[in-house]
């Protein structure tokens, strides 16, 4: 205490300066109207910069937030544009039904964003993980998409992360149709290029054209109706030529992949359970 009573007894003309002359901007500045115009003119523009910088700063630690709902948005939409798309090159045009089409598409749709922690493009087999596990409500072979499309199936289930098989996976076999045509196949990827895969099976009889697009059929427990797969490059014979197979460019960039949703579909364990008891109950009993 002595110490600081002996600095402020050496120093305090400077003390009894700077009061002064904090006194004295003040009373030139409040009571000058051009100097407190400048004064005012000022401190706007230096409020507005550090503002414009404090916002700038949330905006960049809130890009995961909206990319995971511009994922989820995106998918959606999707999903309503296919709806559409099919109705309107059938046989109804009516405003009101297409509403409430599209509500019927989407009732039962709830999705689980997550983001890919690894991922791999050039391999045979390629696995994808993300960040999300049973804690989050994932469970195996929900199906896995992006804004841009399918992605592909969950395999193996952690309590925080999740393995899942994507397009780019020999083993992957989607169910796919071509939109409003109603003619559908199964995507298989054999290696090569990863933003091609083929669609087979599809029947002789199928009329299309180049450039249409293929999404999910629904007739899966895994994917509903509706999510996009691609668009039809080039159609070749089947080895047997019962059939035709279709080379499709993918919607969703593998390459660069980081935000995707799980889709949980109410209605997925209901349609497999029924599946499994089918298939149980054509067994043979011995």
């Amino acid at each position: 205490m002595r110490n600081l009573l002996d600095f402020l007894a050496r120093h305090y003309h400077w003390f009894l300066f700077l009061l002064l002359e904090t006194v004295s901007v003040i009373l030139l500045f409040r009571y000058n109207s051009y100097q407190g115009s400048v004064w005012f003119s000022s401190a706007n523009a230096v409020a507005g910069k550090v503002y414009a910088w404090s916002s700038a700063v949330e905006q960049y630690f809130s890009l995961t937030e909206v990319n995971e709902k511009l994922t989820q948005r995106n998918l959606y939409l999707e999903r309503q544009l296919s709806a559409v798309a099919e109705r309107q090159v059938s046989e109804r045009k009516d405003t009101t039904y297409l509403e409430r089409l599209q509500m019927e598409t989407m009732r039962g749709l709830v999705t689980i964003p997550a983001k890919v922690v690894s991922n791999s493009v050039n391999r045979l087999d390629n696995f994808i993980t993300i960040d999300k596990g049973y804690a989050d409500g994932v469970r195996k072979d929900m199906g896995v998409a992006c804004g841009f499309g399918v992605v592909g199936i969950v395999y193996l289930v952690s309590e925080h992360y999740s393995v899942v098989i994507p397009v780019l996976n020999s083993h992957s076999n989607i169910s796919c149709t071509i939109r409003g045509k109603g003619y559908f196949g199964y995507l298989h990827w054999t290696g090569g290029a990863s933003d091609e895969a083929y669609v087979d099976d599809v029947p002789r009889h199928a009329r299309f054209r180049i450039g249409d697009v293929v999404i999910t059929s629904g007739y899966s427990s895994v994917f509903p109706r509706g999510v996009v797969v691609g668009t039809i490059k080039h159609v070749y014979n089947s080895d047997n030529g019962l059939s035709y197979r279709l080379r499709v460019k993918l919607s969703t960039d593998f390459g660069c992949l980081r935000d995707v949703c799980v889709i949980s579909d109410s209605s997925m364990k209901e349609r497999q359970q029924l599946l499994n008891a089918a298939v149980d109950s054509i067994k043979p009993k011995y």
